[in-house]
Protein backbone atom coordinates (compact mmCIF):
# COMPACT_ATOMS: atom_id res chain seq x y z
CA UNK A 1 0.00 0.00 0.00
CA UNK A 2 1.72 3.22 -1.10
CA UNK A 3 2.08 6.19 1.21
CA UNK A 4 0.14 9.36 0.60
CA UNK A 5 2.00 12.55 -0.29
CA UNK A 6 1.55 13.89 3.24
CA UNK A 7 2.96 10.68 4.74
CA UNK A 8 5.91 10.73 2.32
CA UNK A 9 6.72 14.34 3.31
CA UNK A 10 6.53 13.45 7.00
CA UNK A 11 8.80 10.46 6.44
CA UNK A 12 11.34 12.63 4.58
CA UNK A 13 11.29 15.16 7.42
CA UNK A 14 11.90 12.42 9.96
CA UNK A 15 14.78 11.05 7.89
CA UNK A 16 16.37 14.52 7.59
CA UNK A 17 16.00 15.08 11.34
CA UNK A 18 17.61 11.70 11.99
CA UNK A 19 20.56 12.49 9.72
CA UNK A 20 20.99 15.88 11.41
CA UNK A 21 20.78 14.46 14.94
CA UNK A 22 22.90 11.33 14.54
CA UNK A 23 24.65 10.96 11.17
CA UNK A 24 26.60 7.86 12.25
CA UNK A 25 23.43 5.97 13.19
CA UNK A 26 21.68 7.14 10.04
CA UNK A 27 24.50 5.84 7.84
CA UNK A 28 24.51 2.48 9.63
CA UNK A 29 20.75 2.15 9.08
CA UNK A 30 21.04 3.08 5.41
CA UNK A 31 23.74 0.52 4.63
CA UNK A 32 21.15 -2.16 4.02
CA UNK A 33 19.75 -5.28 5.52
CA UNK A 34 21.82 -6.71 8.37
CA UNK A 35 20.47 -10.17 7.68
CA UNK A 36 21.87 -10.00 4.13
CA UNK A 37 25.32 -9.09 5.49
CA UNK A 38 25.15 -11.93 7.99
CA UNK A 39 24.18 -14.34 5.18
CA UNK A 40 27.20 -13.26 3.17
CA UNK A 41 29.47 -13.84 6.16
CA UNK A 42 27.85 -17.22 6.72
CA UNK A 43 28.47 -18.15 3.09
CA UNK A 44 32.05 -16.90 3.36
CA UNK A 45 32.47 -19.07 6.46
CA UNK A 46 31.21 -22.12 4.58
CA UNK A 47 33.55 -21.39 1.69
CA UNK A 48 36.49 -21.00 4.08
CA UNK A 49 35.66 -24.36 5.67
CA UNK A 50 35.72 -26.05 2.27
CA UNK A 51 38.97 -24.33 1.24
CA UNK A 52 40.52 -25.15 4.60
CA UNK A 53 39.59 -28.81 4.30
CA UNK A 54 41.01 -28.92 0.78
CA UNK A 55 44.27 -27.40 2.01
CA UNK A 56 44.29 -29.82 4.94
CA UNK A 57 43.91 -32.81 2.61
CA UNK A 58 46.58 -31.37 0.29
CA UNK A 59 48.89 -31.06 3.29
CA UNK A 60 48.25 -34.68 4.21
CA UNK A 61 48.89 -35.86 0.64
CA UNK A 62 52.06 -33.78 0.35
CA UNK A 63 53.08 -34.85 3.88
CA UNK A 64 53.53 -31.20 4.82
CA UNK A 65 52.69 -30.45 8.45
CA UNK A 66 52.69 -26.63 8.03
CA UNK A 67 50.30 -26.89 5.08
CA UNK A 68 47.99 -29.17 7.09
CA UNK A 69 48.05 -26.81 10.06
CA UNK A 70 47.28 -23.88 7.77
CA UNK A 71 44.34 -25.80 6.29
CA UNK A 72 43.04 -26.60 9.75
CA UNK A 73 43.29 -22.96 10.84
CA UNK A 74 41.47 -21.75 7.73
CA UNK A 75 38.70 -24.34 8.23
CA UNK A 76 38.43 -23.48 11.91
CA UNK A 77 38.24 -19.75 11.14
CA UNK A 78 35.52 -20.38 8.58
CA UNK A 79 33.54 -22.48 11.04
CA UNK A 80 33.88 -19.78 13.69
CA UNK A 81 32.73 -17.12 11.23
CA UNK A 82 29.72 -19.23 10.31
CA UNK A 83 28.76 -19.95 13.90
CA UNK A 84 29.07 -16.31 14.92
CA UNK A 85 26.81 -15.11 12.12
CA UNK A 86 24.33 -18.02 11.95
CA UNK A 87 21.72 -16.44 14.20
CA UNK A 88 21.79 -13.14 12.36
CA UNK A 89 21.60 -14.82 8.96
CA UNK A 90 18.68 -17.08 9.72
CA UNK A 91 16.82 -14.91 12.19
CA UNK A 92 16.81 -17.82 14.64
CA UNK A 93 15.72 -17.00 18.16
CA UNK A 94 17.37 -18.70 21.08
CA UNK A 95 15.20 -20.42 23.65
CA UNK A 96 15.29 -18.77 27.08
CA UNK A 97 17.73 -20.28 29.52
CA UNK A 98 17.07 -21.51 33.07
CA UNK A 99 16.35 -17.97 34.28
CA UNK A 100 13.53 -17.60 31.72
CA UNK A 101 12.28 -14.36 30.25
CA UNK A 102 11.28 -12.78 33.58
CA UNK A 103 14.25 -13.85 35.67
CA UNK A 104 12.40 -16.63 37.52
CA UNK A 105 13.99 -20.02 37.84
CA UNK A 106 12.67 -22.99 35.94
CA UNK A 107 11.78 -24.75 39.20
CA UNK A 108 9.89 -21.72 40.49
CA UNK A 109 7.56 -21.65 37.52
CA UNK A 110 7.23 -25.41 37.16
CA UNK A 111 9.44 -25.49 34.06
CA UNK A 112 11.41 -28.35 32.67
CA UNK A 113 13.96 -29.72 35.10
CA UNK A 114 16.31 -30.73 32.31
CA UNK A 115 17.38 -27.13 31.82
CA UNK A 116 18.53 -26.68 35.42
CA UNK A 117 22.10 -27.44 36.42
CA UNK A 118 22.46 -30.79 38.16
CA UNK A 119 23.60 -29.13 41.41
CA UNK A 120 20.34 -27.14 41.62
CA UNK A 121 18.23 -30.23 40.98
CA UNK A 122 20.05 -32.20 43.68
CA UNK A 123 19.72 -29.36 46.18
CA UNK A 124 16.01 -29.05 45.43
CA UNK A 125 15.50 -32.79 45.88
CA UNK A 126 17.39 -32.70 49.18
CA UNK A 127 15.25 -29.80 50.45
CA UNK A 128 12.03 -31.62 49.52
CA UNK A 129 13.14 -34.72 51.45
CA UNK A 130 14.24 -32.64 54.44
CA UNK A 131 10.94 -30.71 54.53
CA UNK A 132 8.80 -33.89 54.57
Amino acid sequence: MPLSEHEQRLLEQIERALVDDDPKFASSVRTGDRRQKARRKLQLGGLLVLVGLAVLVAGAVAESVPLGVLGFLVAFGGAALGVLHYRGATGAVEAPGPAGPRGSTAAGRGGRRGRQPMKNRLEERFRRRYDQ
